[in-house]
C-alpha cells in the first residue's frame, strides 16, 4: 500500500493486521477507451444541451474557462476537442482560453505549457485571472446570500461562455466541478470572500460530497446561471490522473451526473473510528502547499474519534500557500481563541484565506496533527501550532506514544478521492 505523496509516494511498511483501510472505489473504474474517446463521447452525447458547435452558430466571441496549475484536470484531452468544435460551428469566432485561478496565484507560463502543450499556448489567446484586480473585473449581479456577483470582463463580455474542469469530492463546496468554474474559479475576491463566509464554513451542509442545503454551492449555482455558463467539460480521473469518464453539456445537469456516478465509487464508512488516522492530500500537484492539504485532513477528520491523532503526509515544497492563512495561525493566541474571533466575522468582512484556517483550527481543536512533509515546511508547520515529521515512520512512533499501542488505526491512503460517511 502506498500513502499518496509527491510524485512517489510512501509505502506502509508496517503490519496491516487490525488497521481499517478505506479507498475510494475509484480505482475499481477501468476505462474501456481512451482518454480523448471518453471525452469526445461525452461531447457527441451532452446531457440537457445542443452540443457545442450548435452553441457556437453565430457567435462572434467565446471564453472557455480553464483549470489552473492547482488542478490536475487533464486539460490536453479537453481543450483540443473544444476548440476543434467550437470552430466547427463557427470558424472564424474568436476564443480566449481564460485560467481560473480563483484566489490562487498566477499560473506561470510553463505551468501553462505541462497543462495545455506547446502548441495550444503559443497559438490561442490565453489570459490568467486576477481576483485582486477591481480594473479587470465587473460586476453584473446580486447572489441569494445577498454578496456581490463581480466576474472577470473576459467572462462577463463574451458571447458564449464555456467551462472545462474535473469532479472529484470537496471538502466545503461538496463536489468540485461545474459552477465552481465561475465561482470561485474567475470572481472578484469581493465576491470569493462572500462566498466563502464562516458563517457558511460553519454549516453542516458544507462538507464532502454534500451538495444540498450547502450553502456555498447554492450561490455557486447561481454566479454560473448570472454569468451565462452555457456548456461544460467535466472529467472524473482515475488516481493516476487519467480520464476515466467524462461528462458534457448543461452546467447543472452534466455536472449532478457525474457527481452521482463519482459518490458512488467514493463513499466509504469507517467500522470504528480511528485513534490514530493516516491520511494525504492526493499526491502532486495537490499536496505542493499546507493550504491545499486541509481537503485531505477534513477526510481523517470525518474517520476519527475524538481527541484522535491526524497525520498527513503532503509535501507542502511550494510553502503554506497562502500568507493570511499563515499568519492567522502563527500570530494567534491559540486556535480555540482564532476559531471563537473567525464565526464572529460578518460575511462583508471576510479575511483571505479565512475559511482556509477556519476548517484547519476547527480540526486542530479537536485533534492532535501531525505533518508529515519536505524538511522545508518544518519551520512553518510548526509557526502554525502543528507538529512536523521528517517522516510516516517517526510520526506513527509518536502518534501511538500519545494514543497507545493498541490505538485502533485508519489509514486514507489518498484523503481527497473519498467522501468518508460519519
Amino acid at each position: 500500500m502506498q500513502i499518496a505523496y509527491g510524485t512517489s509516494g510512501i509505502p506502509w511498511v508496517r503490519s496491516l493486521e487490525g488497521v481499517e483501510v478505506l479507498e475510494s472505489g475509484i480505482g475499481e473504474l477501468k476505462a474501456t477507451k481512451s482518454e480523448d474517446e471518453l471525452v469526445l463521447e461525452a461531447m457527441a452525447k451532452p446531457i440537457d444541451s445542443p452540443k457545442l458547435s450548435e452553441l457556437a452558430k453565430g457567435k462572434k466571441t467565446c471564453t472557455i474557462i480553464i483549470s489552473d496549475h492547482t488542478r490536475p484536470v487533464p486539460s490536453k484531452h479537453i481543450i483540443p476537442f473544444m476548440l476543434a468544435e467550437l470552430r466547427q460551428g463557427s470558424p472564424d469566432i474568436d476564443i480566449t482560453l481564460l485560467v481560473a485561478t480563483g484566489f490562487h496565484r498566477p499560473t506561470s507560463k510553463d505551468e501553462l505549457i505541462q497543462k495545455l502543450g506547446e502548441k495550444i499556448v503559443a497559438e490561442e489567446k490565453i489570459v490568467i485571472h486576477d481576483s485582486q484586480d477591481p480594473a479587470s473585473n465587473v460586476e453584473i449581479g446580486v447572489l441569494p446570500s445577498g454578496a456581490r456577483l463581480v466576474i472577470d470582463k473576459v467572462a462577463a463580455e463574451t458571447e458564449l461562455l464555456v467551462s472545462e474542469g474535473f469532479i472529484e469530492p470537496h471538502f466545503f463546496a461538496g463536489f468540485s466541478g461545474g459552477r465552481k468554474s465561475v465561482l470561485p474559479g474567475v470572481c472578484d475576491q469581493v465576491t470569493v470572500l462572500g462566498n466563502h463566509c464562516a458563517k457558511f464554513i460553519a454549516s453542516d451542509c458544507a462538507r464532502t460530497g454534500v451538495l444540498e442545503g450547502n450553502p456555498l454551492h447554492i450561490d455557486m449555482v447561481d454566479a454560473a446561471r448570472q454569468a451565462k455558463l452555457a456548456y461544460i467539460v467535466n472529467v472524473i480521473i482515475d488516481e493516476d490522473k487519467k480520464v476515466v469518464a467524462a461528462f458534457a453539456g448543461n452546467y447543472v445537469k452534466a455536472h449532478e451526473t457525474g457527481c452521482a456516478f463519482l459518490k458512488g465509487y467514493c463513499r466509504v464508512k469507517p467500522q470504528k473510528r480511528g485513534d490514530v488516522v493516516i491520511t494525504s492530500n492526493g499526491g502532486a500537484p495537490l499536496d505542493q502547499n499546507m493550504y491545499q492539504s486541509v481537503k485531505g485532513l477534513t477526510a481523517a477528520e470525518s474517520a476519527a474519534a475524538p481527541g484522535a491523532v491526524l497525520i498527513i503526509c503532503s509535501r507542502c515544497n511550494d510553502g503554506t500557500g497562502g500568507e493570511g492563512f499563515y499568519r492567522a495561525l502563527k500570530d494567534c493566541e491559540s486556535p480555540e481563541k482564532l476559531q471563537e474571533e473567525t464565526l464572529k466575522i460578518p460575511m462583508e468582512q471576510t479575511n483571505p484565506d479565512q475559511w482556509e484556517y477556519q476548517i484547519l483550527v476547527r480540526m486542530m481543536c479537536k485533534h492532535h496533527i501531525i505533518f508529515v512533509s519536505d524538511p522545508s515546511a518544518r519551520q512553518f508547520v510548526e509557526d502554525m501550532k502543528l507538529e512536523y515529521a521528517p517522516d510516516l515512520e517517526t510520526a506513527l512512533d509518536r502518534a501511538y506514544a500519545l494514543k497507545g499501542k493498541d490505538a485502533h488505526t485508519v489509514v486514507i491512503p489518498n484523503g481527497i478521492s473519498v467522501i468518508v460517511e460519519e
